[in-house]
């Protein structure tokens, strides 16, 4: 046996780790938010600590990659939506992606991390493709004219976050899993036919500005 094939089992396993502290970390923010501890996470993922600290020195560079990794996502979805031909199907596309990658948003952290000049990068390049999605449904007339990019990143943010979810998930009731998923697609199905254009009274207020968005991320 060759070095490299002793190495190929270690690395597989060290892998799915690395996809289970990600997942983890996604499902204990959900519930607990910035105040997430690693032994939390590093429980969930069925991992000892010592696993999670050899691959991640702290608590941040394990969000900072979890962020980085989501961002690299969320662009792949973008750029599915762009690929399709329908405009209206490529906006939907990249929303039910969006919220399908769950569970919850990063929201939590946001300001709590000094963001890399990699990860501002793939954040613009990531707003930029979901532009493009928002203009080209504009341009054909699909997407409801008053609907912004920023309302459209807010609403699966806020659908992202399945209280439902979480509680279930939290007491084990697999079983009611498949229901819970189903009722949220419904309710983005439900969203959706709110974002075309339509016969529908006009959005209150004044569209919501970047900084919402983006504000949240400058760390003190």
């Amino acid at each position: 046996m060759t070095p490299a094939d002793r190495r190929a089992p270690r690395q597989a396993e060290a892998e799915r780790n690395d996809r289970a502290l990600l997942q983890a970390a996604k499902e204990v923010l959900a519930v607990d938010g910035a105040h997430a501890s690693v032994a939390a996470i590093a429980k969930r993922a069925k991992v000892g600590i010592g696993t999670l600290y050899r691959r991640y020195r702290t608590k941040d560079d394990l969000f900072l990659h979890l962020l980085s990794v989501t961002l690299d996502q969320y662009l792949e979805a973008a750029e599915a939506g762009l690929a399709l031909d329908d405009p209206w199907e490529g906006l939907a596309h990249y929303v039910r992606a969006v919220i399908g990658f769950g569970p919850g948003s990063l929201a939590p952290i946001a300001g709590t991390l000094t963001l890399t000049a990699e990860i501002n990068e793939k954040s613009e390049h990531g707003d930029r493709a979901v532009a493009a999605l928002i203009e080209r449904a504009h341009d054909a007339g699909v997407l409801r004219a008053d609907a912004t990019a920023m309302d459209v990143e807010l609403l699966i943010e806020q659908l992202s976050k399945s209280p439902l979810l979480d509680q279930l998930a939290q007491q084990g009731r697999t079983e009611l899993m498949p229901a819970a998923q189903n009722a949220r697609d419904r309710l983005t199905a439900i969203a959706l036919d709110g974002l075309r254009a339509g016969s529908s009274p006009p959005l209150p207020g004044e569209p919501p500005g970047y900084e919402l968005f983006s504000a949240r991320w400058e760390r003190d």
